[in-house]
């Protein structure tokens, strides 16, 4: 089983607009405000970028196969991220 993690900023305008788009498209996720959790964004800006939305999507299963998706990176808007964990996560 694979979940989605997004990492967001309660003044973040694209954030918002991000978990607007995932649950339009029905797609579940566990929300994790930066600020809240930045133990756990941190790791995760050492691996890729500081920019938010930011989302990993985890393997239960197998945690270290987990993959990590950052803005301006691996997609530069939200149709593109969301084809991205259509791709990989049954929703």
């Amino acid at each position: 089983m694979k979940k989605v993690v997004l990492f967001t900023m309660k003044e973040c305008g694209f954030c918002q607009e991000f978990k607007k788009v995932l649950k339009e498209n029905n797609i579940k996720f566990i929300n994790r405000d930066i600020e809240k959790h930045k133990e756990e964004y941190d790791l995760f800006r050492n691996v890729k970028n500081d920019l938010v939305p930011a989302f990993m999507i985890v393997d239960v299963e197998n945690p270290s196969s987990s993959e990590l998706f950052a803005p301006d990176i691996d997609y530069k808007d939200f149709t593109t991220a969301i084809n991205i964990i259509n791709e990989r996560v049954i929703v």
